[in-house]
């Protein structure tokens, strides 16, 4: 079962730096995007490419605007620190929305991606009705893979050789959080 308080609880002894503000994507923050999508580790973390351009950012960021994407940026000073986002599916799995999130290389472990985390999963369950929120994590990222857990998202399985990265194929964990108020037969099965 999902651990509901995560939201509510404070994060060990990280807090989050003074100023940091979480709002919306916008077209205006392609810059800062494109430079926080080319450090090593965030790209390391993500599927991105090397050398993204502004032209791409504003591409995807675009993209995005669609009624089912919910894309939010961590600005500190000025400066974009992080990215998080969810992509709402549709059909038959409209109560699923696929999770996206990194910090900036020089940010992480600061209290940044608990505080995208926590604003993505308040957006998901109570204002968006979704139900079940899904991600991919690459197996060698222990701190991400921490996180989600702490807040209650579960290993579902590995996806071997997954996304080419850095010369080599990379295997990534599928994990998922459902809802605790979601009444659906796998939730009920787990109590």
């Amino acid at each position: 079962m999902p651990d509901p308080s995560f939201l509510s609880r404070p994060h060990g002894d990280r807090r989050r730096p003074e100023g940091l503000k979480l709002r919306a994507a916008e077209q205006r923050d392609v810059a800062g995007i494109t430079e926080l999508s080319n450090g090593p580790l965030y790209r390391a973390g993500t599927q991105r490419l090397p050398f993204q351009n502004e032209e791409t950012t504003a591409r995807w960021l675009g993209s995005n605007g669609e009624a089912a994407s919910l894309s939010v940026v961590a600005e500190l000073d000025g400066r974009i620190v992080g990215l998080g986002g969810l992509h709402r599916q549709s059909g038959r799995r409209q109560h699923v929305a696929i999770l996206g999130l990194g910090v900036h290389d020089d940010y992480q472990r600061q209290g940044i991606g608990v505080a995208l985390l926590e604003a993505l999963l308040d957006a998901a369950f109570n204002w968006l009705q979704i139900r079940r929120v899904e991600l991919t994590v690459f197996s060698d990222n222990a701190g991400a893979i921490e996180l989600y857990q702490r807040a209650g998202f579960r290993r579902e399985g590995l996806l071997r050789a997954y996304a080419f990265r850095d010369g080599v194929y990379a295997d990534v964990l599928a994990m998922a959080l459902i809802s605790p108020d979601f009444g659906g037969e796998a939730v009920r099965a787990e109590n």
